[in-house]
């Protein structure tokens, strides 16, 4: 069967890798993918926002299946017009990403569910968005309802770190995206990220993983879209694995079917495990990235295979395969990033790093140029993951290959794991 992979990123790199290696894909195209995917199959260059042209180029190359990575064409109604075209797919349709389109469409669904969340208020008025934060106080979480690139989130210490975000979403700084905005009580715990397989009825589990968002060590300054991950997550024991479904997912599963807008494809619950348990912070209806680099390493089962029935609604009683080891991802970024990185800078020793034991290089934001120079192209350019008998053996041996790497315009943090080492 051929397969089209719609993406660039860390993460379609991962899910390329773990696709080329199923006995189902006969041929992997890659729109537009990055020089990593390029090793793995075809990078072919679609408009991906025209739908029709990614129909037509489904058709002409006969592929029989689509896997949509990145959540904007998602929300977007890409697996809308491919169903339409009797194209399979992997994804939600428009209706049902909305629970990561729209923060207040999830939070709204989660006061109808019952399904354990901060207490929250939205508005699109700034001055009664500001009113309500002095009224509140600090610290409180400040998030634009749409799509931001993992950037739409502040976590504000005092009121007036409260009003400068809102002031900046007002303005437009986060575009449309901070048009409405949510104001969140602030909870305390541990984060951790949770994915499950949901076929419209059926949600099964896959792994826990947990991220690191600030940019700098010891989790301090700005978000970003992450800066490393590790899985599994400690925090994510099996009895909280199965409050998280029972509390969470499943009820999230049933509302969107009795909705009339059944989810299918994954869904990436962004968690805070507190002292009364687990609370859903955020939705994501896409696999995580840097995520994704660390659960496709540890996958067993054949991806294509459980993607497949995702899509065709026959997860029934699939149970996934992982291996024992950890993983480890350290995001390697361009000077400059979360703000405006330092492009066109030359990166060398990837395949010094990637010879390394128990070690993989994911191509993020890179660009090969006509004489075959590999230079930074985006702001998280590198995921290096680890894997090892536990997160401290795979956290070495991540960091260890991340020496290895020549680009001194490029920075990591180097704690990522400290929680579970």
């Amino acid at each position: 069967m051929n397969i089209l992979l719609i993406g660039s990123g860390g993460r379609e790199h991962a899910l390329a890798w773990a696709i080329a290696k199923s006995p189902r894909c006969s041929k992997l195209f890659i729109a537009p993918g990055n020089p990593g995917t390029a090793a793995l199959g075809e990078n072919v260059v679609i408009d991906v926002a025209d739908h029709a042209a990614v129909v037509s180029f489904c058709r002409l190359m006969q592929v029989g299946f689509v896997v949509v990575g990145p959540e904007a064409p998602l929300v977007d109604g890409i697996v809308d017009s491919l169903t339409a075209a009797g194209i399979r797919a992997f994804g939600p349709d428009r209706a049902a990403a909305r629970l990561e389109g729209s923060k207040a469409f999830t939070k709204e669904l989660c006061r109808e569910a019952n399904i354990p969340t901060a207490a929250f208020a939205t508005f699109t008025d700034p001055a009664a968005a500001k009113a309500y934060v002095r009224e509140q106080g600090a610290p409180i979480v400040v998030k634009a309802d749409g799509l931001a690139a993992g950037k739409g989130v502040v976590v504000a210490a005092t009121v007036e770190e409260a009003i400068e975000a809102l002031d900046m979403m007002a303005a437009g700084g986060l575009g449309a995206a901070g048009s409405e905005v949510v104001i969140e009580e602030c909870l305390v715990g541990e984060e951790a990220s949770f994915f499950a397989l949901v076929d419209g009825e059926t949600a099964v589990p896959l792994a826990s993983a947990q991220d690191h968002k600030r940019v700098g060590d010891g989790d301090t300054g700005p978000n970003t879209g992450g800066m490393g991950a590790y899985s599994p997550a400690p925090v994510v024991t099996p009895e909280m694995e199965e409050r998280v479904m029972a509390e969470i997912i499943r009820p999230t599963v049933a509302t969107m079917k009795a909705r009339g807008t059944p989810f299918r494809g994954v869904l990436f619950a962004g968690l805070m495990i507190t002292a009364k348990g687990p609370q859903l912070i955020e939705y994501n209806v896409r696999f995580g990235d840097p995520e994704c680099e660390v659960l496709m390493p540890r996958l067993l089962t054949d991806v294509v295979a459980l993607l497949e029935a995702t899509a065709d609604g026959t997860l029934g009683a699939t149970a996934p395969a992982w291996r024992e080891e950890a993983a480890l991802t350290v995001v390697l970024a361009a000077e400059g990033y979360p703000g405006k990185p330092r492009t066109g800078t030359v990166i060398k020793g990837i395949e010094d790093a990637a010879a390394k034991s128990g070690t993989l290089v994911f191509h993020a934001g890179t660009k090969r140029l006509p004489d075959g120079t590999l230079v930074a192209n985006g702001g998280r350019v590198l995921a290096v993951t680890g894997l090892g008998t536990g997160i401290a053996q795979a956290q070495q041996r991540a960091y260890a290959a991340v020496d290895a790497i020549d680009w001194p315009e490029g920075f990591c943090r180097r704690d990522i794991g400290w929680r579970a080492v």
